[in-house]
């Protein structure tokens, strides 16, 4: 909806979520938007989990995952510091059509900025460059699990992140109500329970470590 729409008399300034999630922010600097004055120098984006939802345009175990991923290995390779755009290589073990590493490379990409060969070539001189910093198909990993390395291109530090998605407790009878609800035929009750069941698994994920493996490469 634009400014100028006549479904309604205002705009919406800002998200009405149904639902609240516990999970920390991810900070991060970006040098571009430090020079253009975005953000003060040293001062970092702060990525919420909600942002990952936009960007992914729902809410599931694959996407919290993500998330989660991103954050570990983040934390992982920056320890005492806040982890900086340009200077992050990220590689996944799967390839980019693949249905679990397409959807999370995308919010991975959106949190750390790393790109493929279509992403921001930097300013002059490469400065913020973020282009061929996002690797498909680099390694074989040990697992059949998502997996996905941090490589720090200032320090060569890389750590390895692995999500065990088969250790992610199912929803129970509820998550069967999804159909109803694509196909309108759920009652208001039977979507509550779905919800309510579907973001408890989310919730899950945004705050069980165990279900998550950081190594060092």
């Amino acid at each position: 909806m634009t400014s100028n729409s006549t479904a309604t008399d205002t705009t919406q300034t800002r998200t009405n979520w149904q639902v609240d999630y516990d999970v920390d922010p991810i900070e991060i600097r970006d040098p571009v938007a430090e020079a253009f004055g975005v953000l003060e120098p040293g001062e970092p984006f702060v990525v919420t989990y909600r942002d990952a939802v936009k960007e992914a345009g729902h809410s599931c175990p694959t996407a919290s995952g993500a998330y989660r991923i991103v954050q570990l290995g983040l934390d992982a390779l920056y320890p005492d510091d806040y982890p900086v755009r340009s200077k992050i290589e990220v590689q996944t073990a799967g390839p980019q059509d693949d249905a679990a590493y397409g959807v999370m490379s995308r919010i991975i990409s959106y949190v750390t900025g790393a790109t493929g060969d279509d992403g921001f070539s930097g300013l002059a001189g490469g400065y913020g460059g973020r282009r061929d910093l996002l690797v498909f198909d680099a390694f074989d990993p040990d697992t059949a699990d998502p997996t996905f390395r941090f490589r720090r291109t200032d320090t060569d530090e890389t750590v390895e992140v692995a999500y065990h998605v088969s250790d992610v407790p199912g929803g129970g009878p509820a998550i069967g109500n999804l159909q109803g609800i694509l196909d309108g035929s759920a009652s208001d009750q039977q979507r509550e329970a779905f919800a309510d069941a579907w973001h408890r698994r989310v919730q899950v994920v945004l705050s069980d470590d165990s279900l998550f493996t950081v190594d060092a490469v």
